[in-house]
């Protein structure tokens, strides 16, 4: 059987990237070949117990450099990147530059992103998750075991997917474990609904998971490579190489599916859902599958974003631009970011947060006032954030502080039922029969704890454990 090849490029017009990536089966044997375009690069190879084997890590490795922005190419056909054009694209004119205001370098790609009213988050590919204050200060940094996959929010949780498989809470002082998901699931992209876990992995499958980490249901889903997963009250909203795809939260059952080319980013607003594509679109469908607007951009769309309600759509494409739209497709404006490309961004008070292939965490103004001036050269100086060079890194934790004392609080006890660890509330005033959602790495059975509150889930059933928790003795 003759040798499977399958060729690759990335070559950014602002000079950023220029590179290819080869990844060849032969037999049980898998070799990748990586380096600069033009230059005979580097090479690493790895044996496998069977063919098939082989195969699916060259899938998986093809699917992570497509999400990058790579694509198919014949070798050859774009020549070595000269030292001197290299210099012409980095002093392009400033004016189409976006108005950053300040960016933070977290050190290596990142994806993650998280933006409320108070902080800024950003987690990269080294696990590292860093947040800041809206004026540019670096408050606290957690260290993960891998890389950070996305930063997901549900309701006043704070949840973390990364690569070891695991879905981290961040909301108290220090990283707890929230969900293990299945080993043999590799992970792309996570979302998180009251407490209801989606999650779309590298072979287009799609996945619900209950706050137990118990499988509600499981789909191959209708493509490959699923980089988008949205979840809603009623449905889990899942995009892949073949489009976008609706499933019913609770059976799994298919409600939709739409064509819209291969999606790489997702977002959703309360009755649409957005998808990035690879063929240079984004595309606004309702949540019922029905078509609402094309927005078209000039290279494969990373990420995307939008006012509420969709009252501007924005987007970060490939060739490290970024773009904002009017809810009606026109396109407002087109600025390059100086950073890289937006892996992932989000919207807020005029201000457009973006997390990037060089590892920025960028604050760009979007007010009308400040890009009217970019278009016409004038932008600000941006701000340059450092981390302070002793702040320690809080790493996941399955240490508890002890106390004797309940007052104040409410008091849960884990027990074992059927092999498992569960943890019910013994308080008065509470369904002593529901379970409660409580960090996996800390149960301990026999124990009880003491939480500073449980919350009802929106759709019933079970409690959720809210800030600090101490072991009580």
């Amino acid at each position: 059987m003759p040798a499977d090849t399958t060729y690759l490029e990335l070559s950014e017009d602002n000079g950023s990237a220029h590179k290819f990536y080869e990844v060849t089966v032969d037999g049980t044997d898998l070799t990748i070949r990586y380096g600069r375009i033009g230059d005979r690069g580097q090479t690493s190879q790895k044996s496998f117990t069977t063919t098939d084997k082989a195969k699916a890590e060259a899938a998986r490795k093809i699917g992570e450099k497509v999400r990058k922005g790579y694509a198919t190419a014949q070798p050859g056909g774009r020549q070595k990147r000269s030292v001197s054009r290299r210099q012409i694209v980095s002093t392009r004119s400033s004016a189409t530059r976006a108005p950053v205001l300040w960016r933070y370098s977290s050190g290596s790609p990142a994806f993650g992103i998280f933006v409320d009213d108070d902080v800024c988050m950003v987690g990269n590919e080294s696990g590292l998750i860093t947040t800041l204050s809206h004026g540019a200060e670096v408050l606290q940094q957690f260290r993960l075991p891998e890389g950070v996959k996305c930063i997901v929010a549900d309701d006043g949780w704070i949840y973390a997917g990364c690569d070891d498989g695991n879905v981290y809470d961040l909301s108290g002082k220090v990283p707890r474990l929230a969900y293990r998901i299945a080993p043999e699931i590799d992970i792309y992209w996570l979302d998180i609904h009251d407490g209801v876990l989606g999650v779309s992995d590298a072979g287009g499958g799609i996945s619900a998971i209950d706050h137990e980490d118990e499988f509600l249901w499981q789909r191959p889903g209708r493509g490959q490579s699923a980089w988008m997963v949205r979840c809603d009250t009623n449905a889990i909203h899942h995009g892949h190489t073949q489009g976008v795809t609706s499933y019913d939260w609770r059976t799994g059952r298919e409600l939709w599916h739409t064509k819209t080319g291969s999606v790489l980013f997702g977002w959703q607003e309360r009755d649409t859902v957005y998808a990035g594509t690879a063929n240079r679109q984004v595309v606004e469908l309702g949540k019922d599958g029905t078509h609402h607007q094309t927005y078209h951009c000039d290279a494969a769309v990373y990420s995307c974003a939008t006012a509420e309600d969709g009252r501007y759509v924005f987007a970060g494409d490939s060739a490290s631009s970024i773009y904002c739209f009017a809810a009606d497709g026109t396109r407002l404006w087109k600025l390059a970011t100086g950073c890289g490309s937006a892996f992932s961004m989000q919207y807020r008070n005029d201000r457009l947060y973006i997390v990037t292939t060089d590892g920025s965490l960028a604050c760009i103004d979007a007010s009308e006032t400040a890009i009217q001036s970019a278009v016409a050269g004038t932008i600000p100086q941006a701000v340059d954030v450092k981390a302070p060079p002793r702040m320690p890194a809080v790493i996941p934790s399955t240490t508890v502080e002890i106390v004797h004392d309940p007052s104040g609080g409410v008091v849960v006890e884990c027990i074992e039922e059927s092999g498992r660890l569960r943890v019910r509330v013994i308080s008065s005033g509470y369904h002593h029969d529901w379970q409660v959602q409580f960090p996996k790495g800390i149960r301990e059975q026999g124990s009880r704890y003491v939480l500073t509150g449980v919350r009802e889930a929106g759709r019933g059933g079970f409690y959720r454990a809210y800030g600090e928790i101490r072991r009580l003795v």
